[in-house]
């Protein structure tokens, strides 16, 4: 098997490529470095610099490597920037998955492995989200999830293309330091820039239905994800077929107060954290429910939120002390 990963010097493609290399899996990496990084990958893995919504350069890049599966995590994701910019986010994200499967189907490759996200169901009122859950995003960004994922399985079924959607909830940690999350876009790594800037983290709201009033999520270690990209590729690589979409997470919901006192710990630094204002948009709680993925892929996460916080803040700190001339 050989596997292009699209946005493979992202910060979960990094992980996810290294993962595949690391357990003999042939590996192409297609990323056009907006947010990528080229040094997260090691020598082994061919970085080839573009765009998904060049279809000259998917076309060639298919054909001289002679890929056979396809893992595609390319895609624009701030749910802000989406509502400010929200044809851009269809462009990017459904455009360009549109003419990627174009070019796979043409070039006969059977197995699609797509990054979806928790983004597609919205705000739902459950304890536990499963995958039967309704879906009705709340923003551009998840309607161009939950678009792609009917756009995966129609190509699909058109083309005899086996695929998997894998519905991420909250990514944190790092497998290594220099793999960290390098945006300030996710909650653990804006409190540290907070933290670090001399300013109190923020909480959005202490006023929900929650034990401490504050909104809960589910977390899942990058590492893990990786490992859930591995296992979701191995079950195409061994025949499977049709299609099937599976939420990755914990299972376990975590407040933002307790995620803040969390960091805190880890990070030595005391400040209290500063209340606001509900978001607008913002769940009481958003958990997954973790039993497809552990009955259909034989997965489940291993690590906790302290090993991704942990992970994190070590990811930061070697961040914080490169110099332009390192």
């Amino acid at each position: 098997m050989t596997w292009l990963i699209t946005g493979g010097a992202g910060y979960i493609g990094a992980h996810v490529a290294r993962a595949m290399a690391g357990a003999g899996e042939r590996v192409i990496a297609l990323d056009d470095l907006s947010a990528g990084v080229a040094d997260r990958l090691p020598e082994n893995i061919p970085l080839v610099q573009g765009s998904t919504l060049d279809e000259d350069l998917v076309k060639k890049v298919l054909a001289e490597h002679a890929v056979t599966g396809v893992v595609h995590l390319a895609a624009r994701k701030q749910v802000g920037e989406s509502v400010e910019r929200p044809a851009y986010y269809y462009q990017e994200n459904v455009g360009a998955l549109a003419t990627l499967l174009e070019a796979v189907a043409e070039a006969g490759v059977k197995r699609f492995l797509f990054s979806s996200s928790a983004a597609v169901y919205g705000n739902p009122d459950v304890d536990l989200i499963t995958e039967d859950t309704p879906c009705a995003p709340m923003s551009p960004y998840g309607e161009t999830k939950l678009a792609g994922e009917w756009l995966v399985r129609a190509a699909g079924r058109a083309h005899g293309i086996a695929t998997v959607c894998l519905r991420y909830f909250n990514v944190a940690g790092a497998a290594t330091p220099e793999l960290a999350d390098t945006g300030v876009y996710n909650v653990i790594p804006m409190v540290f820039d907070r933290l670090t800037r001399g300013e109190a983290p923020r909480i959005f709201g202490d006023d929900y239905p929650t034990p401490d009033g504050t909104c809960v999520r589910d977390y899942i270690h990058v590492a893990d994800l990786a490992e859930a990209h591995l296992t979701a590729a191995r079950r195409l690589t061994e025949g499977s077929t049709g299609d099937l979409t599976v939420n990755i997470g914990r299972g376990e919901g975590v407040s933002v107060r307790e995620l803040i006192t969390l960091i805190a710990e880890v990070s030595g630094d005391t400040a209290s954290a500063a209340v606001g204002p509900r978001r607008p948009g913002d769940a009481p709680r958003a958990v997954a429910s973790a039993e497809r993925a552990a009955r259909e892929l034989g997965w489940a996460a291993r690590r906790g939120t302290r090993e991704m916080v942990e992970s994190a803040w070590q990811g930061w700190q070697a961040q914080r002390s490169r110099t332009p001339a390192q």
